[in-house]
């Protein structure tokens, strides 16, 4: 399924995450998936793809200080059961955050499972540029979502 994943960068400091969760929370808003990464290794593939499409934009000094300054922050994306809300009280709050779409899927909790779908992407042309989940428990389904590539391949890819 098809959901909306907000991206945002936080300072990377003791507090900032249980102000974001509280923000939220306040507002009975409920994150349903995350992952936090610290911010340098993103800013890295951003100046490499940079580097590879477009003449380069900053230089080997800015690109220095960027990596040491994008260490200071995480780079977390999140998927909320309200994201309208969620991105309306970002915004008010000043965050900086951008939105895109991923797939969401409920997946039997086995082993095989992760190695099934990723080769079948594979073999249909469909490069995931990230994946993230979580298990509750051994009985229960886990949710994985995934950023693909190319979006409508793969939303075709997962209603089979």
């Amino acid at each position: 399924m098809v959901r909306t994943e907000i991206s945002l960068f936080l300072k990377n400091a003791p507090g900032e995450l249980g102000k974001l969760a509280s923000l939220f929370a306040n507002e009975k808003i409920n994150i349903d998936a995350m992952t936090i990464q610290d911010a340098s290794g993103y800013v890295q593939e951003l100046f490499k793809a940079r580097g590879k499409s477009l003449k380069r934009i900053a230089s080997v000094a800015s690109y220095n200080s960027m990596r040491k300054d994008s260490a200071e922050f995480a780079l977390i994306r999140l998927l909320v059961d309200q994201t309208d809300r969620a991105t309306d009280l970002l915004s008010k709050n000043d965050y900086v955050f951008d939105i895109m779409p991923v797939i969401a899927v409920k997946l039997e909790n086995r082993p095989g499972t992760m190695a099934e779908i990723a080769t079948k992407l594979g073999s249909e042309g469909i490069n995931i540029s990230y994946v993230y989940g979580s298990v509750s428990s051994p009985d229960e389904r886990c949710l994985f979502v995934f950023c693909p590539e190319n979006i409508e391949l793969a939303t075709k890819f997962f209603s089979e």
